[in-house]
């Protein structure tokens, strides 16, 4: 070696200079650097996953947002819907019960209006009784007797005649549960005891008989019971006549 230029001695120096660089190296420099890269790397790590982490919670945040939001959304439309739906069922109730109140008070003025013309014809029938039977003394030139005359106009306006009227023959009205009659004046009480007398057995048990005062049909009676119609008035048997004369 000595031949080659090599000590031996600054061979070992050189070595054992080496061994004690390295170890010094090792612990002082690549030990730490080492620990420090692997803490780093790990830090690293952490924080790849920490920010995975946070996406996925931000993604899941996001996705439940939006189902709450979709949700409030829905439960906003069908409060909407339901808040409509029941404005329009109360306003519809509102009207209804606005029209039937509106009904009710027609029905009722139309009843007092109805009411007090009967009780003004009634009160002008003595009149118009008395004024007949002068009218009919004058055309007669001669005098007949008041009381026959009176009857005989009251028969006139009332369709009874000896106290009696002409009833449907040969049609069944027992299951008839309503009877209307029509006369020109208002019938008395005791006329109207008089036609329900003769009506109530031909009728059944429940049947109801109702009056009205028509001054278009001029005199006489009608009769409607169920689906039968008796026109014994002066009207109608004006029109009968003119049909007949066509």
């Amino acid at each position: 070696m000595e031949a080659l230029g090599i000590s031996l001695g600054y061979l070992l120096t050189f070595a054992l200079s080496f061994g004690i660089l390295f170890v010094v190296l090792r612990a002082w420099v690549y030990g730490p650097m080492l620990n420090m890269l692997s803490k780093r790397r790990e830090a690293i790590g952490r924080g790849l996953e920490d920010a995975r982490v946070a996406a996925e919670a931000r993604a899941n945040a996001e996705k439940e947002a939006n189902r709450v939001l979709s949700e409030a959304q829905t439960k906003a439309a069908e409060v909407i819907r339901d808040a409509t739906e029941r404005a329009g069922s109360v306003e519809k109730e509102i009207r209804v019960q606005a029209e039937a109140e509106t009904a009710k008070e027609r029905q009722a003025a139309m009843n007092d209006l109805e009411g007090e013309r009967n009780r003004m014809l009634s009160e002008v029938r003595g009149q118009i009784v008395s004024l007949t039977v002068a009218a009919t003394r004058k055309l007669l030139h001669e005098n007949l007797d008041e009381q026959r005359q009176s009857r005989l106009v009251n028969e006139f306006f009332t369709g009874l005649k000896d106290g009696k009227m002409q009833l449907f023959s040969g049609v069944d009205l027992t299951s008839v549960t309503n009877a209307q009659i029509t006369s020109a004046l208002p019938l008395t009480a005791d006329e109207q005891q008089t036609v329900q007398a003769q009506l109530m057995p031909h009728l059944s048990d429940a049947a109801a008989v109702n009056f009205r005062v028509d001054p278009s049909i001029l005199g006489g009676l009608v009769v409607r019971v169920g689906d039968q119609v008796m026109d014994n008035s002066v009207a109608g048997q004006l029109e009968e006549l003119h049909q007949s004369m066509r």
